[in-house]
């Protein structure tokens, strides 16, 4: 007679590989947020990584949003510099979603989480949120000189911090990626504002 199968067979067979995909599938968090893992060869202590992962998601948040900010107003800039302007602020989100990447990597290098839905970067970032409508030109760059400020304001304090705990890595980068892009991108925004002359130059006046 056939041999009857085992009671645990419909959980055997399961557990073999199969082309079937499986759907709807959850588990509990491997790490929660504001973590980090506990050993990691890198010679930092576990609260430095504690601080840093967390004051580098502050810094994400707000580069996120900055990054997307950029890509508002290369939507919607218009008028006479429109063509100079809607590649600027083009490059410049370019720019900034690499940031993007390297801070979030550096979170995860440390053994923390990084930051990553739109509903979590809004409630940590500190740059106010822009109208949904189309801005004038100055307004636009004054919106991305503010939020410039406040990026390169916590950068300054934060890598100052990093390199009174001992962490180069997270200084070197702060100051050698997003800082320097951020003072870049702030140079190229504030030329835009100087009121010059577009065609006839302004008559030289005699001393008196």
């Amino acid at each position: 007679m056939p041999k009857k199968p085992s009671s645990n067979s419909s959980t055997t067979n399961s557990n073999k590989a199969s082309a079937q995909p499986r759907f709807h599938q959850n588990a509990r968090e491997l790490q929660a947020f504001g973590t980090v893992t506990a050993m990691m060869p890198l010679q930092l202590e576990e609260p430095v990584r504690l601080e840093m992962t967390e004051q580098l998601n502050r810094l994400l948040a707000d580069t996120m949003t900055l990054r997307d900010l950029y890509k508002k107003s290369h939507w919607q800039v218009s008028g006479a510099t429109f063509y100079q302007l809607h590649l600027l602020f083009d490059k410049h989100y370019e720019e900034q979603s690499e940031l993007v990447d390297t801070i979030a990597e550096r979170i995860q290098l440390l053994g923390g989480i990084s930051i990553a839905m739109a509903a979590d970067v809004a409630e940590t970032t500190r740059i106010p949120r822009p109208p949904k409508g189309r801005e004038e030109v100055p307004v636009q760059l004054s919106r991305l000189l503010d939020a410039h400020e406040i990026i390169i304001s916590h950068c300054r304090e934060l890598a100052e911090r990093a390199d009174k705990l001992g962490d180069a890595g997270t200084n070197d980068m702060v100051v050698s990626d997003v800082l320097r892009t951020g003072e870049l991108q702030v140079w190229f925004l504030s030329e835009h504002l100087v009121e010059a002359p577009l065609v006839k130059a302004e008559p030289l006046r005699e001393s008196a």
